[in-house]
């Protein structure tokens, strides 16, 4: 696995990955119909676009016979805010995550890293010591769905 920088020409891969990635990993935790309001397959690819090129977005990508497979992918905007991490389904627990996040995280900058975690992943961030601020309920298409705010204290900087 090697960890690269985001390309326009991913997103689309990106998109079905994500799509991908919450029928199959979080279907445990949420309803079919939680699953669909929040990944209905339609994503709008230039709204993503501009959204990962504004971002720190790293893309984690293995090697095939037909070149690169996009198996990760995470972003995170210039408050500190950890927006998407996602895994491919047939990935798991290999430690792209883990990798996505040590990467993004050096960049804070001392700045305080939140996300939003799905009930999946809050334990993947509780392990890389994340606290939990609050639980909440988001409206996805007329749907709620509990996930949790989290927050980790940045890397300061080492004076010299």
């Amino acid at each position: 696995m090697r960890i690269r920088d985001y390309r326009p020409e991913d997103c689309r891969e990106m998109a079905e990955l994500f799509y991908h990635t919450v029928h199959a990993v979080n279907a445990a935790d949420y309803t079919e119909e939680q699953l669909n309001a929040w990944a209905d397959g339609n994503v709008d690819i230039q709204a993503w676009d501009r959204s990962f090129r504004e971002h720190r977005t790293c893309v984690a990508v293995e090697e095939t016979g037909r070149g690169e497979m996009i198996v990760g992918f995470a972003d995170l905007d210039s408050t500190g805010y950890l927006d998407r991490l996602y895994v491919h389904k047939d990935f798991q627990r290999q430690g792209i995550a883990a990798a996505l996040c040590d990467r993004l995280e050096k960049t804070v900058d001392g700045k305080q890293v939140v996300t939003h975690a799905s009930i999946t992943a809050r334990p993947f961030f509780e392990k890389r010591g994340y606290r939990t601020v609050r639980e909440q309920q988001v409206e996805r298409k007329g749907i709620l769905l509990t996930n949790y705010v989290m927050a980790k204290e940045g890397r300061k900087p080492i004076a010299f």
